[in-house]
């Protein structure tokens, strides 16, 4: 299996080289040059596995024996989920009037970003004691305007790598712009591989450092710095088993010809879990796409006006995790649905990376808007859909996992004929206590949770007037002066 540019600048390369890329050479993004297709046996014999078989299987498709045999593949994936409180690692929730929401956060630290980022560990890990080498994670490298890793981004990729030998994390957090209970995951995890930096700046003042980092190419190159945020392929492609699961659990039989349809709702803000919706849909998997975004709205624009451009600025949210102004893995559904037009797509972003506005052209907007319906939510209509949630059914949506089921619940009140529908949920509730509350119900505090506020927290400050840039350097050279000195 080969992976080519979103671009088509860049020479292709196999997994691994995707996995430990990030993005290509040519500022494009990694896809895979075919695409299998599934017949209807291949997704009758799929449609009796777990959640952890079907990564297995999406896995060996798109990664290849050659480079990890099915043996090892099953041990990866096997332990990147050993931690997961339910023991179907994600859990399908059948509540009143047809509302499916598929639970997708029992890992570690309660959201979505464990299922990928720990598969994406281990697969990183696994080369890694390949190559005989090291690895420093930084947060994360987003393109311009960006905002820098999300709380749930740097929880998850702490908890998938701490203690690992091969691998050092560096997160920078935005004090003050991330939930409590998303510092504490972070600061809290006292590994000598794990250094996390309070930063005194939002999340765009953040990324300066981060960028100036990996604008250095001979500094990436002699440090081995990696990103691990969601534009790696690796996981867009565990991302894909939601949408494989969701369809399973909700088609109503697979023995009618043709295959019933399901609506899968994703709740986004870059893009990934659409982007591997829409790869599942292309590889044969009967389902309708709906995008559900908050009043950061850009997917939306895109889906309904081709209007894919950025606004003056992000706007706070109660879903703050969707709080992003650059959908970034749009640029691989631009791809995918112009017939792997790379020169298109690579005209269309270098547009928009210099304007910061793009029309799409008008077949690719038509593909999209068949591909993908989409949903605005204000943070008002969130509070509401987590109210009403809880008066039908005793249960408790968290800020992003309501901006989805509010779109079921528009459509159900229209009473509009409609396929079986899967909401997907990225975290719980218990993250978002204080969105709870603004929904006037009384937040649910696991055991696990609870704890962290009486662990001891590491973490280095970077002050207004420090120059972050200089201390970033000096954090990876530190650790690589270790390096050379252990070994």
């Amino acid at each position: 299996m080969w992976y080519v540019s979103t671009r088509g600048m860049a020479p292709r390369v196999d997994f691994e080289g995707a996995l430990f890329s990030g993005y290509a050479p040519d500022g494009g993004l990694y896809m895979p040059e075919e695409l299998p297709q599934l017949d209807r046996e291949t997704l009758r014999q799929w449609s009796t596995l777990s959640y952890p078989d079907l990564v297995k299987e999406l896995c060996a498709l798109f990664i290849g024996p050659q480079l990890i045999s099915r043996d090892d593949l099953t041990g990866l994936i096997d332990r990147a989920f050993s931690r997961f409180r339910h023991k179907e690692v994600v859990h399908l929730s059948r509540l009143r009037n047809g509302l499916n929401v598929l639970e997708l956060w029992h890992g570690v630290t309660y959201a979505f970003k464990d299922l990928s980022l720990g598969c994406t560990a281990q697969f990183l890990q696994r080369f890694l004691e390949k190559r005989k080498q090291r690895v420093t994670v930084v947060g994360r490298l987003p393109p311009s305007s960006h905002p820098g890793t999300s709380g749930d981004t740097g929880s998850a990729a702490i908890e998938s790598v701490h203690g690992a030998k091969n691998v050092d994390i560096i997160v920078l957090l935005p004090k003050g712009h991330c939930t409590r209970i998303q510092e504490l995951q972070m600061t809290t995890v006292l590994r000598e591989n794990v250094h996390v930096f309070g930063v005194e700046g939002n999340s765009d003042e953040l990324d300066e450092p981060i960028k100036a980092v990996f604008a250095d190419v001979a500094f990436v190159k002699k440090h081995n710095l990696m990103s691990l945020n969601s534009i790696n392929w690796s996981r867009v492609l565990v991302q894909m088993a939601h949408h494989f699961f969701a369809y399973f659990r909700c088609a109503p039989s697979l023995d009618t010809d043709p295959l019933p349809a399901v609506e899968v709702v994703v709740p986004t803000g870059a893009a990934g879990n659409l982007a591997a919706g829409c790869i599942a849909q292309k590889m044969g998997l009967p389902i309708h796409l709906a995008v559900a975004v908050n009043c950061n709205d850009i997917i939306h624009r895109t889906v309904q006006r081709g209007d894919f451009s950025l606004s003056r600025a992000v706007k706070p949210t109660l879903a703050s995790a969707m709080d992003i102004q650059v959908p970034y893995n749009m640029e691989r559904i631009f791809w995918l649905l112009s017939g792997s037009d790379s020169q298109g797509t690579r005209a269309l972003m270098e547009q928009f990376e210099r304007t910061q506005s793009v029309s799409l052209p008008e077949e690719l907007h038509s593909k999209l808007s068949e591909a993908v319906a989409s949903e605005s939510v204000s943070d008002e209509t969130i509070t509401q859909t987590m109210s009403r949630c809880w008066e039908e059914n005793w249960y408790l949506l968290c800020p992003h996992s309501a901006v989805a089921v509010s779109y079921h619940y528009q459509q159900t009140d229209r009473q509009q004929p409609s396929p079986p529908r899967c909401c997907l949920a990225p975290a719980s509730a218990a993250k978002f206590p204080e969105a709870v509350l603004a929904a006037g119900l009384t937040p649910e505090t696991p055991p696990e949770i609870l704890a962290l506020e009486s662990k001891e927290a590491r973490c280095a400050a970077m002050r207004k007037g420090d120059d972050w840039t200089l201390m970033l350097r000096d954090t990876i050279e530190k650790l690589s002066r270790q390096r050379v000195i252990s070994s």
